[in-house]
């Protein structure tokens, strides 16, 4: 009998290590990105190498300026021979030979101010805009640009070993964001299916080697029952009572290594609460944007609702389930049947939230299909870990709402704001005298 093992393609060995961390979604966004650079300065082109190796789909540099003898002893993509042709063109063609599925060009007919000031459409194709050592006025010009078309912007000021950067951005929703530990187990809320299944199991009347195969959730939940009948069917809560859960489960041990007693020995911290939704999330559940729901809101919010309307009612106070299983010390059969149990208490929770988007998206007169089915499986599975990172614009930082007692607290608890206002002064030096300080030229 002979075995074939499915070779991966050269491209998924290539970001191999990379897929790791992000997956093929975030490999996909970062492939079909198209990303806009003004001022090729060392700093900038370094911004641009750590995001040509891992495969951004597509750069565009904007410098009209010459390469200068000075620029060959910062710039490492920079050499002597480029000494009097365009920056732009130098930097882009050196960038492009780090990565060829990388598509690197340039633009070097008009300075990067008169683009900013006279032709703010160059800016629509791009999916987001960073911009090295502006000026003051043209960096607020250019936020309020990004603002309006709803692009990330990243202003990045450096000088010698120092340098401040901000990022504006609209309101930022992210489901994957790949958190160390995502395992909801339910042990301190076990759903009834779960809770069925660990009375059907007798431990006592199983021999050696079926009591040392039965999986650590279940050992653990026997034991919590077995608190609960001489704690007037309180749940163990406090340091204490998980302390004296652990020593019940290690006199429960019929040999000093059975692994699946250690496990649920290692695994009584999940205990801690019967709350398996964190601050955060309920934050998000209950966000505004969820309430009021509009036929331009997003999917995201749109899911959110959903799910709000689903731990309010069916799911009884929880998320839906993952249906994620740990690997653990357990025989075959025991393992699947635990995760036969899981994986259908998911897929019931999964369908209930689809049909809420549906009644939603009716109730906005929107497309039943306008928010694809696989998307919302991927929202139930990070429900418990998604995020919303909402962005001061650059505008009310310097101008509108400058909130100088954030700058203050800022100087007395962290040394690194000094250069803030370092940067943020020379900045407005150079506005007013149209050169930086120290450069007499």
């Amino acid at each position: 009998m002979t075995t074939t093992t499915k070779i991966p393609s050269l491209k998924t060995q290539k970001y191999d290590r990379q897929l790791r961390l992000w997956a093929t979604t975030g490999q996909t966004a970062l492939e079909n990105s198209k990303i806009c650079l003004l001022n090729a300065t060392a700093t900038g082109c370094e911004i641009l190498k750590n995001l040509v190796l891992p495969g951004v789909g597509n750069i565009t540099i904007v410098d009209d300026t010459i390469v200068k003898e000075s620029d060959i002893r910062n710039n490492f993509f920079l050499e002597p021979s480029n000494i009097g042709i365009s920056k732009a063109q130098a930097t882009a063609t050196l960038l492009q030979e780090l990565n060829e599925d990388a598509t690197v060009s340039f633009e070097n007919n008009k300075s990067v101010s008169d683009l900013i000031q006279t032709q703010a459409e160059f800016f629509d194709s791009y999916s987001m805009v960073i911009a090295t050592n502006l000026n003051e006025q043209d960096t607020l010009t250019l936020a309020d640009i990004c603002d309006k078309n709803q692009k990330p912007f990243m202003n990045v000021h450096s000088k010698g070993l120092a340098g401040v950067f901000r990022i504006q951005s609209p309101e930022h929703t992210i489901v994957e964001t790949h958190p160390e530990n995502t395992v909801d187990l339910r042990l301190g809320c076990p759903f009834p299916e779960l809770s069925k299944y660990v009375k059907s199991i007798d431990l006592d009347s199983l021999d050696q080697t079926d009591h040392s195969h039965i999986p650590f959730v279940v050992v653990l939940l026997k034991y919590i029952q077995k608190w609960e009948e001489t704690h007037d069917g309180m749940p163990p809560t406090s340091y204490e009572d998980r302390n004296e859960l652990k020593k019940l489960l290690r006199e429960g041990m019929r040999t000093s290594d059975e692994e699946n007693f250690e496990e649920a020995i290692s695994n009584v911290w999940r205990l801690t609460s019967s709350d398996t939704i964190s601050s955060s999330i309920r934050n998000i559940l209950n966000d505004p944007v969820t309430q009021h729901l509009e036929t331009n809101s997003n999917s995201f919010w749109i899911i959110t609702k959903a799910i709000k309307d689903f731990v309010d009612n069916e799911g009884q106070g929880q998320l839906p389930l993952t249906g994620k299983l740990p690997d653990m010390k357990s025989d075959t059969e025991n393992y699947v049947n635990l995760q036969k149990i899981y994986r259908e208490k998911a897929a019931i929770d999964l369908k209930t939230v689809k049909e809420r988007v549906k009644n939603i998206l009716q109730e906005l007169n929107l497309s039943l299909d306008s928010i694809p089915e696989d998307i919302i499986e991927l929202y139930c599975k990070n429900a418990g870990t998604v995020k919303v990172i909402r962005y001061r614009t650059l505008r009310d930082e310097y101008i509108e709402n400058p909130e100088i007692e954030m700058i203050v607290n800022g100087l007395e608890s962290q040394e690194n704001m000094i250069f803030y206002i370092l940067f943020r002064a020379a900045e407005k030096f150079t506005l007013k005298y149209n050169r930086y300080p120290g450069n007499n030229k």
